[in-house]
């Protein structure tokens, strides 16, 4: 018999590109999906998918999901919301996702973590591989939770047969992940107070809305590479443990305001990071200015431990991936 993978969170930009991937993959039977919104994988025509409304704060819902499962996948987060928000469904849900998995006794476990788990610090090794320690930043409460999360991991799964992939994806994009600029590219403008003018301006020729660009250079990576990866973790392929992903090549904040036809400002980085310390201080206004630390210094991962052991190899670079994200933002209104 083929497996069967339980997964939270399948409706979002990794999610759907998963469900689509494992509709593919021939070792996989059947899937479980369980998140808060409303879906019907029916319409998109897939065949293994069966899917239920139900939260990871919910324990009974969790071993209900898990129930039978050989493979559970973790990728429900709450990414946007701010410190305290976010804080009950990404720890305590996650913390309910591996002791349930723990206890249905699943074979494998897949946990989506970030890049943002390393933390965004000067002193970091460049590129950074697997063996560095994911110790997060405190000022920033995105990568404070995803570096906490990977150890509350590692504790709930001690002594277990459960075997545990972490994968850590740079900034995840492509026509249906949208989200540098629908929400990271607002909060890098260090909180404008003008957005209608600005909107406003971005209609008139000549004064399209205009992005400053420090110059730090980032990775970008395809969700459906992305969905390539989890599913070879979800076959069982490489030894448990962490994964770095990203396309090849890299994009600077530049190369993102040119992609949606805006205009950018090369600003020194010494001027950047001040500016980002000051949205940081004004954070307590919108959570989404503590973003602004991801664009104080650079953090680009090695991905060779993927492509070695996984068998990993991205279709796509981080020029075309941006490009078919702008498309993608375009045709959803977002640049309106």
């Amino acid at each position: 018999m083929g497996l069967t993978v339980a997964i939270t969170g399948p409706t979002g930009e990794i999610g759907l590109p998963l469900l689509r991937e494992l509709e593919r993959v021939e070792a996989v039977e059947s899937v479980r999906g369980m998140a808060r919104r409303p879906f019907r994988p029916e319409l998109a025509g897939w065949q293994k998918v069966a899917y239920r409304r139900g939260d990871v704060l919910d324990r009974d819902s969790l071993a209900a999901l898990f129930e039978g499962a050989d493979v559970v996948v973790h990728l429900a987060f709450s990414i946007f919301g701010g410190r305290g928000q976010t804080r009950r469904v990404n720890l305590i849900g996650s913390r309910n996702v591996f002791a349930a998995a723990r206890k249905a006794g699943v074979k494998r476990l897949v946990y989506a973590s970030s890049v943002a788990a390393y933390g965004f610090h000067a002193d970091a090794p460049q590129p950074i591989t697997e063996g560095v320690p994911p110790r997060g930043s405190e000022g920033f409460y995105y990568s404070a939770q995803k570096a906490e999360l990977e150890a509350a991991l590692a504790d709930s799964l001690d002594g277990s047969d459960v075997a545990a992939y972490v994968l850590r994806p740079c900034v995840v994009a492509g026509p249906q992940a949208t989200m540098l600029i629908d929400r990271v590219v607002g909060s890098a403008r260090l909180g404008d107070p003008l957005p209608k003018l600005r909107r406003w301006a971005g209609r008139v020729p000549g004064l399209a809305p205009v992005l400053p660009d420090s110059g730090v250079h980032f990775q970008l990576v395809h969700h459906d590479d992305v969905a390539v990866a989890l599913a070879a973790t979800i076959e069982g392929a490489g030894d448990p443990g962490a994964y770095n992903l990203a396309g090849t090549g890299t994009i600077t904040l530049g190369d993102v305001a040119r992609a949606i036809g805006w205009h950018s400002v090369r600003v020194p980085r010494p001027l950047a990071s001040l500016g980002g310390g000051f949205a940081r201080r004004l954070a307590f206004f919108s959570p989404q200015l503590e973003w602004a630390i991801a664009y104080d210094h650079e953090v680009l991962m090695d991905t060779a431990k993927a492509r070695q052991e996984l068998g990993w190899v991205p279709r796509f670079d981080a020029q075309e991936t941006l490009i078919q994200m702008a498309v993608g933002a375009r045709e959803a209104g977002l640049l309106d």
